[in-house]
């Protein structure tokens, strides 16, 4: 029996096919390498998603789907929204709807999370926001939702301190930035390999994002349907994702 997801996800590809609407997600290049670059603007339905009505760890985007579905809704994108522990809670801050699901990690630590400076993404009422993590717990804005990831990729314009040009430390690599004021976000996954120098020269120099964060290297998968792309793998942590009407062409949401 097709679920509403099923039926949502086939009426996507149909539109698709027929070249109907613009994706908000797009393809780009920078130095050879290949970048997805999913835009979102303040007022948009963007969401963290993490665990279902019963409690359980969601994990996948087809099952944020087939929860969105109750609504009439499912996710226009989405991609994994930050670092996890193996039991897949969010490591650091977390908040979901308004609600601190999770504290946050301000101690420098092993690992790249624990690469200071790291940060918070923050979507609030008006807009949008990456903030050292430091920062926030001093003064922490009323985030609608929140998670915590490191390190930063940008910080007020500038490349994170530790970043090498020419590292071999080489993955795909997920993050998101916010512009100027913070009415635009951006989500970038790596259509390869990518040290951190290149990552973030791209959100500095090609978006001008002046302030980003890292998500992760280790899973970095997307959902988009109007580009006909869903990642799959092992069950993930946090999502991040943006809710459109079930009946929404690709780019028109």
């Amino acid at each position: 029996m097709r679920t509403a997801r099923t039926a949502a996800w086939a009426a996507a590809l149909t539109a698709l096919a027929s070249g109907a609407g613009a994706e908000p997600c797009e393809n780009r290049s920078q130095d050879g390498q290949r970048y997805t670059v999913c835009t979102v603007h303040a007022g948009d339905d963007l969401r963290l998603f993490l665990t279902g009505p019963t409690g359980e760890t969601l994990g996948s985007f087809s099952r944020i789907d087939d929860m969105l579905a109750a609504e009439g809704a499912r996710l226009g994108f989405a991609m994994n929204a930050g670092m996890y522990h193996p039991d897949r809670r969010p490591v650091g801050l977390y908040v979901e709807g308004g609600e601190e699901r999770a504290g946050i990690v301000t101690r420098e630590g092993p690992g790249n999370f624990g690469m200071l400076p790291n940060g918070v993404f923050c979507v609030l009422q008006d807009r949008f926001a990456v903030i050292e993590s430091r920062s926030f717990a001093e003064q922490a804005p009323p985030c609608q939702h929140a998670t915590q990831s490191g390190p930063m990729l940008v910080i007020d314009g500038a490349l994170h301190p530790r970043f090498l040009e020419g590292s071999e430390s080489l993955r795909v690599r997920n993050g998101v930035g916010v512009s100027a004021g913070g009415g635009t976000a951006w989500f970038v996954v790596s259509g390869g390999q990518v040290n951190f120098h290149d990552f973030a020269v791209f959100f500095r120099d090609v978006l001008g994002a002046p302030q980003a964060l890292y998500l992760d290297g280790n899973v970095s998968r997307l959902h988009a349907p109007g580009l006909g792309r869903s990642d799959w793998g092992l069950p993930m942590g946090p999502v991040v994702g943006l809710v459109v009407d079930i009946d929404a062409t690709p780019g028109t949401e």
